[in-house]
């Protein structure tokens, strides 16, 4: 979208009634990641999503500065028989945007459908014997052995997050897409269906009906969520220059990722606030298609290692700045107590391009076409498919590049169908480090096959070491058990560990109360 065409677009919104009313200091005017092509957050892992989605639909627990779950929605849980046996209670004044009371049964529905879809509520249905909703403010789970990471999967920030929704909408089974009039939560912001324009903008209104939690300190998604806009709109501008300079120019308060190249620019002047808000950083990952040739082969995938350069990603990516990234990185986020540098020697030293093509031939790759899905209006990641295209061409790889939107990426990398059918062989996309901390929550660590994420990896030895750090007495044998996950996940390569970067955020100096983590919207000011 050139400038002036935005600008032409903003106009035209503005004199809508609706907007007319609202005063500009209670309207937050947001340039997001892309467009929200995906609005349910269960059907997606995309963050667009669950950033939206954490906008409608409240949690029951949240996570705090130092990622540990509090409660969110419930007032608190008890635990008995030897910890397997949880009751949450919820707290009063709870309604649903249709000003229905928050039921118990409710919750019990959404944690059912988000249970099917999350890797981490996969695991804690396996060990649910029974969930219930006893009476209107309790959720009851049996458990048929303990576990202690109840709250953690209950209130996890990344996708897909645990989304409380009416029951009726939550029994929609999970692999299909709620609607847009059925995003119907009973969080800070109401979704505004009729001022949704695909491709331009996304509208939020305060919903005054919502009961903060009444004490707390709001850290990341935790803590009393008070809203102070009336009305959050996301402007959809794929051009980062025009993004920039909409900033620049006082028409937009935020932008939510800016590209590394647009940096200089926006520091410059002192009107503008650039800040990394998300120590985790961003864990970049080449996710294979395994069901179909040619990465259905292991030691195809294997073969990739010799080719794949993390610097050269991670300098695509954030630039040359060696502060914004860090490499090698493994399979558990720099920093964290999982991390290791357990075979990474894979990654370091002079890349062998010819040692790649020898090893694809000598595990029978026979030309076969290889798709991937490059996102051009979602510059990071068209980043990593450029370099990622470049190196599998160089390695010997018949690589078919299609371009198309981020939303596109979102829909087709669903779909199982063979290459002549639509299918499709690689996409690069990027992972919270908090997402990818440990081997429950890390989706792309999983090996279940159909059941699992898309990519759907088979790795038995993968899923029988998650068995055992899950079981692990202590956090030195949960170590001991991440750092074979790590090797053996170095030899199934469930997807390709890129590095990890830093992504700053943007925002305009008269913006305050920007919490750490994604993009939140509650406790933010305008002077």
């Amino acid at each position: 979208m050139r400038r002036r065409s935005f600008l032409a677009a903003s106009a035209a919104s503005l004199a809508l009634p609706s907007i007319a009313r609202a005063q500009g200091s209670r309207v937050l005017k947001f340039i997001p990641q892309s467009d929200v092509t995906v609005l349910d957050p269960i059907w997606t892992t995309a963050y667009v999503t669950r950033n939206h989605g954490f906008m409608i639909f409240d949690t029951l627990y949240g996570i705090d500065n130092q990622y540990r779950p509090r409660p969110q929605m419930v007032e608190g849980h008890t635990v008995d028989d030897g910890g397997k046996l949880w009751k949450l209670t919820l707290r009063d004044g709870l309604k649903w945007h249709d000003g229905a009371k928050v039921l118990a049964r409710d919750c019990v529905a959404s944690i059912q459908r988000w249970g099917k879809r999350d890797a981490f509520g996969q695991t804690l249905m396996a060990f649910t014997d029974e969930l219930s909703a006893p009476d209107d403010k309790t959720i009851q789970f049996r458990l048929k052995q303990p576990f202690a990471l109840l709250p953690d999967a209950l209130g996890k920030p990344g996708s897909n997050f645990c989304a409380m929704m009416p029951e009726r909408l939550a029994k929609i089974d999970a692999f299909t897409q709620l609607k847009p009039d059925q995003m119907i939560g009973s969080g800070p912001f109401i979704f505004k269906p009729d001022e949704h324009v695909t491709g331009s903008q996304v509208v939020y209104v305060r919903n005054a009906a919502y009961v903060p939690r009444p004490s707390g300190t709001p850290e990341w998604t935790s803590g009393p969520k008070i809203v102070h806009f009336d009305r959050v709109v996301w402007h959809v501008i794929p051009d980062p220059s025009t993004s920039a300079a909409a900033m620049q120019a006082g028409e937009m308060d935020w932008w939510e990722n800016p590209t590394i190249d647009m940096l200089p620019l926006l520091k410059r002047g002192g009107k503008l606030t650039v800040k990394i808000t998300d120590p985790s950083g961003l864990m970049a990952c080449m996710r294979m298609n395994q069901l179909i040739p040619p990465f259905d082969n292991p030691a195809i995938r294997r073969a990739l290692l010799k080719g794949v350069s993390q610097t050269d990603f991670m300098i695509a990516v954030s630039g040359t700045d060696p502060s914004m990234r860090h490499v090698p990185s493994g399979i558990f986020c720099p920093g964290t107590p999982m991390a290791s540098d357990a075979g990474l020697s894979v990654f370091t030293g002079p890349r062998d391009y010819a040692g790649a093509k020898k090893e694809l031939a000598a595990a029978g790759y026979k030309g076969e076409k290889v798709v991937v899905l490059a996102p051009t209006n979602f510059p990071i990641l068209k980043a990593e498919a450029d370099v990622g295209a470049d190196m599998m061409k160089r390695i010997g790889l018949n690589v078919d590049y299609q371009a198309m939107d981020w939303g596109t990426v979102v829909e087709r990398r669903a779909k199982m169908d063979p290459i002549d059918k639509g299918g499709w062989s690689v996409f690069y996309t990027f992972w919270s480090g908090l997402d990818q901390a440990n081997p429950v929550g890390h989706v792309f660590l999983r090996g279940n096959g159909k059941d699992g994420m898309m990519g759907w990896p088979t790795a038995p030895k993968i899923e029988a070491l998650r068995t055992e750090w899950i079981q692990a007495p202590d956090l030195a044998a949960q170590k001991s058990i991440a750092v074979k996950i790590q090797r053996q996940a170095l030899i199934d390569l469930p997807y390709v560990p890129l590095g990890q970067t830093f992504s700053p955020t943007c925002f305009a100096n008269d913006i305050s109360g920007v919490l750490n983590g994604f993009v939140i919207f509650w406790n933010v000011k305008k002077a």
